[in-house]
């Protein structure tokens, strides 16, 4: 059971290692944020991640991610793979000839969060932009799993990434990543982890080169995103181009709507990833079926509920009220491993918040729901 260090109350919703209920950071966020930046601080510490994304005062410039790192000589960004090496910004990763990540093959139809409309595991789009009229049985999903991220979720239930980070490996080259469509029958990539923000140059270098292999062989790869969203807004534009051309995907997880709520939990503002996803959503009737776009929200307990999840579903709508949003159902994990998992009730009213504005919402982990 945890304690608010400020109201001082005690709940089994209140993470100790958070130290702040939700309705604090909602009414004091300023002492809230003060709290929360300590456990950021902490569980960063021991992956050698700097605190927060350094803003150091004449200091060269990262324009890698939104954070928008400022780095002295000898700092290192936010994510990890950047450094300030002699008045010279270094990349130990998120290049085209040097990406930090893990890979596999996954057979479809996988479990992705976009199962439910995607042409791999629904048939949706066929023939265009899938092998058949349901699930793509034979075919597989190739999966990267890049190990960096712009966010520092207290709750993330992909944390290893940071272990990738504080190593800078395994790394593979966009050209060597792509090539590995041709080993198997592979009709799509997904990019996630960590997050995929923070090696944008390598993730579009993949795409460009696995896309000249599949336009060459007259094969479908479609081509997603899993994302916290906060790329630069050139980067988010690009990988929207590849999504829709090739019938592929790109879902923003969005941790909350309140920024101090974002700040808290994720040790960063959320701002760059609303506005690039209403910038996306402009040209999302340029190909509605099967939708190049959508959302997800995990449920936290304690800390993301029905009034959240509704102003969420109120800004999805306000771009397109046919955006499929996923409400996921929350397992204790990293330092928020104290929590219980989401409760079937809290879920149930998410969703009936949710489709006061939305046509389309599902529950996603549906078998953790206590």
């Amino acid at each position: 059971m945890g304690e608010c260090l400020i109201c001082h109350n005690k709940s089994p919703l209140i993470s100790k290692s958070l130290g702040v209920c939700l309705t604090c950071i909602r009414k004091n966020p300023s002492m809230a944020i003060e709290i929360t930046s300590e456990s950021h601080k902490s569980t960063r510490s021991k992956f050698g991640l700097p605190p927060s994304p350094p803003r150091d005062e004449g200091g060269a410039q990262c324009k890698g991610c939104a954070n928008n790192c400022k780095l002295w000589n000898g700092s290192t960004g936010y994510c990890g793979l950047v450094k300030n090496i002699d008045g010279r910004l270094v990349r130990l990763g998120g290049t085209p000839d040097r990406g930090v990540l893990e890979w596999y093959y996954d057979p479809l139809p996988t479990n992705c969060v976009s199962s439910w409309f995607c042409p791999g595991c629904t048939g949706r789009g066929y023939p265009i932009y899938s092998y058949s009229q349901g699930p793509e049985l034979g075919y597989y999903n190739l999966a990267v799993f890049y190990g960096s991220c712009s966010f520092d979720c207290l709750f993330c239930q992909n944390w290893h990434y940071r272990s990738l980070s504080a190593k800078a490996s395994p790394t593979i080259s966009s050209k060597d990543l792509a090539l590995k469509i041709k080993e198997r029958r592979v009709s799509c990539i997904c990019f996630f982890g960590g997050d995929p923000s923070t090696q944008m140059p390598h993730s579009l270098e993949t795409c460009r080169i696995a896309s000249e292999i599949a336009r060459d062989s007259g094969r479908i790869l479609r081509l997603c995103w899993e994302t916290n969203g906060h790329f630069t807004r050139e980067a988010a534009m690009s990988a929207y181009e590849y999504a829709l051309k090739s019938g592929g995907n790109i879902k923003f997880d969005i941790k909350a709507w309140d920024e101090s709520l974002n700040i808290a939990l994720c040790g960063v503002s959320n701002r760059s990833a609303l506005d690039n996803f209403k910038s996306l959503g402009k040209l999302y009737g340029k190909r509605p079926d099967p939708p190049p776009l959508s959302a997800s929200t995990l449920l936290i307990p304690g800390y993301i509920d029905a009034e959240e999840v509704e102003m969420i579903a109120d800004f999805i709508s306000s771009v397109d009220r046919t955006i499929p949003y996923t409400l996921l159902a929350f397992y204790g994990c990293y330092a928020m491993g104290d929590l219980p998992t989401t409760s079937r009730s809290l879920a149930i009213e998410c969703k009936q918040a949710a489709l006061k504005h939305l046509d389309h919402v599902s529950i996603g982990n549906i078998h953790l729901l206590s």
